[in-house]
């Protein structure tokens, strides 16, 4: 076999407080957080001189992780405009399924959460939508809807 699972995400940010309190309000765990420094960073990274704080949060099942990362040296590099549309190339949204999306988009407001586009209804099994979070990180809220109608 050539993975054994996928272990986490990771995301680069500037304000590790902050992202830790957005995502520790949509209902993960912090994990953990330590600094990362030396040969095997560098060696790691390609990157020379590394030296960064990391924090992982985790989904409540434990299945899900992400890495936070604020380098200090050598400076975190700017991707460009933090409000990038949705159909950029590259990595464009992580996905949490949630059991009020309402609710959770109304909690993440005051961490700076705002909706890129609607709250919109997959016909009827989900409320889906998408806000921009810590470091205009797209992230992608799914609430599963109970059935409607009979048993099939």
């Amino acid at each position: 076999m050539a993975i054994q699972r996928m272990d986490n995400v990771g995301i680069v940010v500037d304000d590790m407080d902050a992202a830790i309190a957005f995502f520790v309000e949509l209902g993960m765990e912090l994990e953990g957080r330590t600094e990362v420094a030396g040969s095997f960073a560098d060696e790691c990274t390609g990157l020379d001189g590394v030296r960064c704080d990391i924090a992982m949060v985790r989904t409540p099942d434990g299945h899900g992780r992400l890495e936070l990362a604020k380098y200090h040296s050598p400076a975190a590099i700017s991707g460009g405009p933090r409000d990038r549309p949705h159909n950029i190339l590259g990595t464009h949204r992580v996905m949490f399924a949630v059991d009020d999306l309402e609710d959770t988009v109304a909690r993440l407001r005051p961490y700076g959460a705002e909706l890129v586009g609607g709250i919109a209804r997959f016909e009827d099994a989900y409320l889906l939508c998408y806000v921009r979070g810590p470091e205009g990180i797209i992230v992608g809220l799914a609430e599963e809807l109970p059935s409607h109608g009979p048993s099939s």
